[in-house]
C-alpha cells in the first residue's frame, strides 16, 4: 500500500544527469510514495520545482508490480516517468545515471549488475574510469514509411524502437528541426499510437553523427540515450552496415547537445551504450510544499 508523499517526513531526493539529460532521483526502496503525474510534473519544473528531464523512481523490483517478475534477476527497478509525470518504458541516460546512484548509495560495489525497467532487464557495467556501459538490448526496425515535418519542411525517417519508439530523420543541418518546444507532427498516425520520440541526425565524420532530440513527454532534451542508439542503428543501416549479416560489430559516436556517447551494436543484435553518470546534488523535499500540491491539484 502507497501513501502520498506528503504524509509525514521529508522525502529525500538527489539531482543527476547523463550527458546533460538531468533527472530528479527519489529512493523509496519499498514502493510506500505515491507519486501521482502531477506531482512528477511539478518536481521536473525548472521553475516551480526541482528541474529535470525526467524523475528516477528508485524502488526494489520485488515491492513494484511492474517488476515483480523481474525480481530474481534484478533487485532494482527504474520507474522512470517523463517530465510530465508520464510513465516511459526506457530511458538509456537514465539508466546510467540509476546504476551510479546504486553506487553512490553503497547498493552496488560497481562491476556489473542488473536493472529491471518496463523495456526489460538492462545489463549494466560501471567502469572504474566513470563512464557507464549499458546493454541496452535488441533494436526492432519496423516495416512501413514514415515522414516528420518541420516548419513546412519533411524528412522520411527511420523506425526504430530501443524498448520506446523513435523516429530518425537525417537532415543537412541541425538547425532545420526548428526549436523542437511541440511534437514534430510525424505520419502515418498509426505508427507511434503512443506518441514518438524524434531525432534530426546530421553526419560528422566517418561512424561520426551528431543529434538532436525531441523526447516525448519533455520537449528538446540535452541528451537521449535510447535516440542515441536508435540512431547509431539508423544509421548503420544508411550506411549499408549490419553486424548481424557481417558478424563484426559497428561502433559509431553520437554527439548529443550535452555530450558524446558510444554506441556499439553487435552481432547477436544487441546494442551497448558507453557514456558518463554524474551526481550533483541531493537534498529533501519540504513534505508542507508537497501537499500543497496535493490540495490544490496542481
Amino acid at each position: 500500500m502507497t501513501t502520498t508523499p506528503a504524509a509525514s517526513a521529508p522525502i529525500a531526493f538527489l539531482k543527476g544527469h547523463g550527458t546533460e539529460n538531468d533527472f530528479v532521483i527519489v529512493p523509496d526502496p519499498d514502493n510506500t510514495l505515491d507519486l501521482p503525474a502531477s506531482v512528477v510534473a511539478r518536481l521536473c519544473d525548472r521553475r516551480a520545482g526541482i528541474g529535470g528531464d525526467g524523475l528516477l523512481h528508485v524502488v526494489r523490483s520485488a515491492a513494484h508490480p511492474d517488476a515483480h517478475a523481474m525480481a530474481e534477476r534484478a533487485e532494482w527497478f527504474m520507474d522512470y516517468r517523463n517530465a510530465d509525470g508520464s510513465v516511459a518504458e526506457m530511458c538509456g541516460n537514465g539508466v546510467r545515471v540509476f546504476a551510479r546512484y546504486l553506487q553512490h548509495a553503497g547498493l552496488t560495489d560497481g562491476g556489473d549488475l542488473d536493472i529491471a525497467t518496463r523495456g526489460g532487464i538492462k545489463r549494466v557495467h560501471l567502469d572504474k574510469s566513470g563512464q557507464v556501459t549499458v546493454s541496452m538490448g535488441r533494436a526492432a526496425l519496423p516495416e512501413g514509411e514514415v515522414t516528420v515535418s518541420v516548419d513546412g519542411r519533411t524528412w522520411p525517417a527511420r523506425n526504430v524502437n530501443m524498448g520506446n519508439p523513435h523516429a530518425v530523420a537525417f537532415v543537412e543541418d541541425l538547425a532545420h528541426a526548428g526549436n523542437l518546444y511541440t511534437p514534430p507532427p510525424f505520419s502515418p498516425a498509426s505508427a507511434y499510437p503512443d506518441g514518438v520520440n524524434v531525432e534530426f541526425v546530421v553526419d560528422r565524420g566517418p561512424r561520426h553523427v551528431a543529434m538532436r532530440v525531441h523526447e516525448r513527454g519533455a520537449a528538446e532534451t540535452r541528451s537521449c540515450g535510447t535516440g542515441a542508439c536508435a540512431v547509431a542503428v539508423a544509421t548503420a543501416r544508411r550506411d549499408g552496415h549490419d553486424p548481424a549479416v557481417t558478424g563484426a560489430p559497428v561502433t559509431y559516436t553520437v554527439d548529443v547537445l550535452g555530450g558524446r556517447l558510444t554506441i556499439t551494436e553487435l552481432p547477436d543484435g544487441g546494442v551497448e551504450m558507453t557514456g558518463p553518470a554524474v551526481i550533483v546534488a541531493e537534498g529533501y523535499i519540504d513534505p508542507v510544499w508537497l501537499e500543497s500540491l496535493e490540495i490544490t491539484g496542481a
